[in-house]
């Protein structure tokens, strides 16, 4: 075994599979093609004498030897990217940086325009793409770099996750204008008698959103009156114009929400508070780049009164 004569780039291929358990997800990650991946793990497997990995019913699996390597190459490649990056100042202006960020379904509502609206005039050659990822695994992307950052009610547990609070919010109710509540109120705060005889809407979205409002609601043995369950928020100015239905979302998205549809908002007794934060991963804490967007995040949504 000659280390000079292995390809480098080949050990991004092993970390990639690595965490993928799948050539085809390694490729995609990694912009190469199927064929491309499965001649570099054929490489690597003849460099090292090894078959790397196995088939198994739930994806590949990591021999002994691979599960020495991978973890310690991850962590290599990820300290050599940020040596080069801290050594290149950053230019928003001329960069050609593509961002992967994670937001939720509402997320990509709420954040990605004005963050493309800013990007679009301090980084006109940048790009940006909202990268799907499961709540549970955001930890896992940020630390193979997979997403470079995240927006959310998250906050990771993982040792090297790092995080910024960016606001504090509640959930709130929207109905339509016809719509009342039983028994009758003066105010528009909403009381757990009401909320008993009410039927509700609520967005059982995927991504970095979370079943907060499900939780809520079954705290307060009301989850048996959730009628509908959508999987993302467009629908739900309609679904809030045209049915008798009680629509549970959070604050900002209520409050933006009517500015644009004729709709009641209902603030809801004791419902609890939650934050969002930005995370990142601690391998990016002094690259350039990364500390140039999460400024930019942060003066975008950031509130003074977190």
């Amino acid at each position: 075994m000659n280390f000079r004569q292995l390809d480098l780039n080949l050990l991004r291929v092993l970390v990639a599979i690595h965490r993928t358990r799948s050539v085809t997800a390694a490729g995609k990650a990694l912009a190469l093609s199927q064929p491309a991946t499965s001649n570099a793990l054929a490489r690597l497997r003849e460099f090292f004498g090894d078959e790397l990995f196995v088939r198994s019913p739930v994806g590949l699996q990591p021999t002994r030897l691979c599960e020495q390597l991978a973890p310690a190459m991850q962590s290599q490649l990820l300290a050599m990217e940020s040596l080069v990056l801290n050594h290149q100042p950053f230019n928003a202006q001329s960069s050609h940086r593509h961002w992967r960020l994670s937001l939720s379904d509402l997320g990509e509502i709420l954040f990605l325009p004005r963050l493309a609206s800013s990007l679009r005039q301090e980084s006109p050659q940048a790009s940006l793409s909202n990268v799907s990822v499961d709540a549970s695994q955001v930890a896992a992307a940020l630390e193979s770099r997979d997403i470079d950052m995240a927006i959310g009610i998250l906050k990771p547990q993982h040792r090297g996750i790092r995080s910024q609070l960016l606001f504090k919010e509640r959930y709130m109710a929207i109905s339509s204008k016809d719509w009342s509540p039983t028994p009758r109120g003066r105010g528009r705060t909403l009381s757990p008698a009401q909320l008993a005889q009410a039927h509700f809407l609520v967005v059982s979205p995927t991504a970095t959103f979370h079943g907060s409002v499900e939780k809520m609601l079954t705290g307060m043995k009301l989850q048996d009156r959730i009628l509908v369950r959508p999987r993302h928020f467009g629908a739900i100015a309609e679904l809030a114009q045209n049915t008798d239905l009680l629509c549970i979302v959070p604050e900002m998205y209520a409050r933006e929400l009517s500015q644009r549809v004729q709709l009641q908002m209902w603030t809801i007794e004791d419902a609890p508070a939650y934050e969002v934060n930005l995370v990142w991963h601690s391998s990016t804490e002094q690259d350039s780049d990364q500390q140039w967007m999460r400024r930019v995040i942060e003066r975008l949504f950031r509130r003074l009164d977190v």
